[in-house]
């Protein structure tokens, strides 16, 4: 396949909005309930517009339609959508503190074709050229492995409170990465 890798963009938004529901509730049904991921799309899942105006998310296309997603941040929310109460803008300084690897969805007919990877090495190039020397993100279960291929390392689990009754696991990572 030729895919293309290009910067997001304020009207690609919708197609994004349908790609990550597609993707998390396919590639983790056999990881969390329905339930959970229902929930998880109304605030820990989703778009961050902020990434977008930062021009640090990505959309990957084959034939010019958008099959994937993913991206950085040089600010310190380290997961959720627009709707995450917990959002946190403030810059981050490059030499002490870790860039954040940030909302990697594919659909679901274009799993495990290497698109991931393909996000994570220009994520990476990004952060390295801005002069970050470490990466963390928080993992949903089905893209743990994706990225402990990449380097990164399990800190710990955590349970995500989803309302008063439901949580749902995540599983916070980090890798060290070498400054060219």
């Amino acid at each position: 396949m030729n895919y293309t890798l290009r910067t997001a963009q304020e009207e690609d938004i919708s197609v994004l909005k349908k790609i990550i529901s597609e993707s998390t509730r396919e590639l983790s049904k056999l990881h969390y309930s329905e339930e959970q991921i229902e929930l998880a799309l109304e605030s820990a899942l989703g778009v961050d517009t902020q990434l977008i105006k930062d021009k640090t998310y990505f959309c990957i296309e084959d034939q010019g339609e958008i099959v994937a997603c993913g991206g950085w941040s040089y600010r310190t929310t380290l997961f959720g959508s627009d709707n995450e109460r917990a959002r946190n803008n403030t810059l981050l300084e490059p030499g002490s503190q870790a860039a954040k690897v940030r909302a990697f969805f594919v659909r679901s007919y274009y799993a495990r074709q290497g698109l991931g990877s393909m996000l994570m090495k220009k994520c990476e190039s990004e952060a390295i050229a801005m002069g970050y020397s470490k990466l963390e993100l928080m993992a949903t279960l089905p893209g743990v492995k994706l990225y402990e291929r990449h380097g990164f390392i399990q800190q710990a689990s955590i349970e995500y409170q989803l309302n008063d009754e439901t949580t749902i696991t995540f599983v916070s990572m980090s890798k060290q990465i070498e400054l060219v």
